[in-house]
């Protein structure tokens, strides 16, 4: 498995273990708390596939993953919930996926030959689009698109500065795990302090 298959593996657990916390928290049935974990360990590397035209779709390639969401799935809707998952839990494995998520399909865009641009912008899309259908479903606003702690911006920047670390004579893959630990760094300490970009208000 190569660095970018692996980063992709890690990061699918991480989003569909903040869709099942979600998922769980909304009292969602079985159908609910898997098609939540789905759209949201999957959503965005689903639209970076298409507008790479990357085929087939990650996750048809790898079915293993759909059927290990299942089965987490089963576990949450089979386990009685004996408390509430801490806030802390959902934006923890967020800030993870984006981190891992982000370096992934920055890293595809690459090998597919786009510009370092677009590469980043492929890379923003795959860690974020899931969280946003993720909310969508669970009938909130995306953070994405509110004057909410950094985000997209967090995933944006991190893809840049891993393009700047791979130029250094580092050894292995250590550009690649630094970026994710930073960016997942970034957006945890961006929620802590409400960093948040400014706006022009009329």
């Amino acid at each position: 498995m190569n660095l970018f298959k692996l980063v992709e593996a890690v990061g699918v657990f991480a989003f569909a273990l903040s869709g099942l916390i979600e998922a769980r928290r909304r009292d969602m049935d079985l159908v609910g708390l898997f098609v939540v974990a789905l759209v949201a360990a999957f959503g965005g590397g689903t639209l970076r596939d298409l507008l790479l035209d990357r085929t087939p779709l990650f996750w048809i390639e790898h079915d293993i993953y759909a059927i290990a969401i299942l089965g987490l799935a089963t576990f949450f809707a089979l386990v009685p919930a004996t408390g509430r998952f801490p806030q802390s839990f959902l934006l923890i494995a967020d800030a993870l996926g984006l981190g891992l998520f982000s370096i992934a399909g920055a890293g595809y865009a690459l090998e597919a030959g786009t510009s370092t641009f677009i590469a980043a912008l492929m890379g923003t899309i795959t860690g974020t689009f899931g969280g946003v259908i993720r909310d969508v479903l669970c009938n909130e606003l995306p953070s994405l698109f509110q004057q909410t702690p950094l985000y997209a911006t967090c995933a944006f920047v991190g893809c840049y500065f891993y393009f700047w670390l791979s130029h250094l004579p580092l050894p292995g893959d250590a550009a690649a795990w630094i970026t994710i630990a930073g960016i997942t760094a970034l957006r945890l300490a961006s929620v802590r302090w409400n960093w948040v970009l400014p706006v022009s208000r009329h």
